[in-house]
């Protein structure tokens, strides 16, 4: 199989790249988290995966390994086809969706187009222990337990005032997500009011 490629990008798009690699042109499905890190470069290396079915041969880049084996999670859960899972990455950052499984946050998964109440429950019940067990919670082991109550906190507050849970969550996600080092409550609910 093919681990890696590393070649000169001779096309690209969001979701799609053509990579020459000494004069080979592979076209490689590629998430929007990988385009973020690869749009402005002209020479990349990227890692692989290969999905054969009995139609297509596709083959997926990425650009770190954080990303390949999120996506190798993903695929192993029944109903998540490779499609699916990029598109999970092309909402989400791997370490969200991490975030989202060990917290078990159906929400934050049911915000990807395709994915249902029913996927979210069977990604969580799946892979929760996976990642448990291949020690994945130490590497976000401070990000969930810094932000878990202060994000809990700044949640139920917006609720309070009257904000839809669905719109709140979203606003504390966008502010967390610009500024994650962001550990005060008070700026916390302040920064989510201002981006509803």
């Amino acid at each position: 199989m093919i681990a890696y490629l590393n070649g000169k990008l001779a096309y690209k798009s969001p979701t799609l790249l053509h990579l020459d690699v000494n004069g080979v042109g592979y076209e490689v499905q590629i998430s929007l988290h990988t385009w973020s890190q690869i749009q402005h470069l002209e020479v990349c290396k990227l890692l692989t995966f290969v999905h054969i079915k009995e139609d297509a041969h596709t083959m997926y880049g990425f650009f770190d390994d954080a990303e390949r084996s999120m996506f190798l999670q993903l695929i192993g859960v029944s109903g998540i086809g490779a499609s699916t899972a990029r598109m999970m990455l092309s909402s989400l950052h791997p370490e969200d969706i991490q975030r989202a499984i060990l917290m078990e946050n159906e929400k934050m998964l049911e915000g990807v187009k395709g994915i249902g109440a029913k996927t979210a429950k069977r990604l969580i019940l799946e892979l929760k222990d996976k990642m448990k067990k291949h020690g994945k919670e130490d590497v976000l082991h401070l990000s969930v337990t810094s932000h878990n109550t202060i994000q809990d906190d700044a949640l139920n507050a917006l609720v309070t005032l009257g904000i839809a849970r669905n719109m709140a969550e979203q606003a504390v996600q966008r502010v967390l997500k610009a500024e994650p080092q962001l550990n005060e409550l008070e700026v916390l609910i302040k920064k989510s009011l201002k981006s509803l």
